[in-house]
């Protein structure tokens, strides 16, 4: 709630601070204008705790239940509630709802395939795993080189110098594997009014600040800081550096979903962990 006691849900909140900071003005209450802020606003236990009693319903079966009861209602209890057959593992795709599995299952022609039928099947689920533990494997063999670095970075925001100003981020300027780096970052790819966009999202790229006698290739990866809960997935980048070529492109920071992107932006800094890896031939 805001100091004048009006409240807003944690979504919304995150929300109006995201897009203020887009914006460049301080966040403000929907109902009254006072100033808002993660130090200046706080949680109203009292409101939470009734608000966990009001009747809510069921996305399945239209039932109300009260919030504290609802999520063990969708996801035990509920007979409509969406569920997979059993023979999933061996490729059957049906979804449907809770009370109709029985008679599914029951009728399933998949138990029944015979060996090379699901040998074909399995191929297809198989794939997705592969590209996931080819990523990991990536990652295992990027931590036995002999040269690596990591550092904690933190994204600063900063407005460019247009007529109309844009959000930037930039980290200040640090040192991993003997060389002077700085990292950038920007908002949907620097489109003209991101605060007007339900999707957001932030790419970011790798400049060397420091002189190289000779081209310095690297793999590198940005990963969530300590003590920090965004979800980012882990994506591997290529480049060689000279003097010449010494800025990455903009690539795409690996953050799930647009929620995740306004958590980042909510806050006064972005606080990530970069890993390097020099590549030797």
């Amino acid at each position: 709630q805001c100091t004048n006691g009006h409240l807003m849900c944690a979504g919304c909140f995150i929300h109006l601070l995201a897009d203020a900071r887009l914006k460049e003005e301080q966040a403000t209450c929907p109902n009254c204008r006072c100033e808002i802020s993660k130090s200046l606003c706080c949680r109203n236990l009292a409101v939470e705790k009734a608000v966990s009693e009001l009747p809510s319903e069921c996305g399945f079966c239209l039932r109300q239940f009260p919030r504290s009861l609802l999520e063990r209602h969708q996801k035990e209890e509920c007979q409509d509630r969406v569920t997979q057959c059993k023979y999933k593992r061996i490729g059957c795709p049906w979804h449907g709802p809770f009370h109709e599995l029985t008679v599914h299952e029951a009728a399933c022609a998949h138990p029944t395939k015979t060996g090379n039928e699901l040998m074909e099947i399995l191929d297809e689920m198989d794939q997705s795993h592969r590209k996931e533990m080819q990523l990991y494997n990536s990652i295992f063999s990027l931590l036995s080189f002999e040269k690596i670095g990591y550092t904690e970075v933190q994204f600063r925001p900063y407005r460019t110098d247009d007529f109309i100003t844009r959000l930037y981020y930039e980290t200040p300027r640090f040192t991993v594997l003997n060389q002077t780096w700085v990292l950038k970052a920007r908002v949907n790819d620097s489109e003209r009014n991101p605060n007007l966009s339900c999707k957001r999202t932030l790419s970011f790229q790798l400049l060397l600040k420091s002189k190289v006698t000779a081209p310095l290739e690297c793999s590198f990866l940005l990963l969530k800081g300590p003590y920090d809960d965004v979800k980012i997935s882990p994506v591997i980048y290529h480049f060689v550096f000279t003097n010449e070529s010494n800025e990455t492109d903009y690539v795409p920071l690996p953050i799930v979903d647009s929620v995740e992107c306004n958590k980042l932006l909510a806050a006064k800094n972005i606080n990530l962990r970069l890993f390097l890896f020099q590549i030797q031939k």
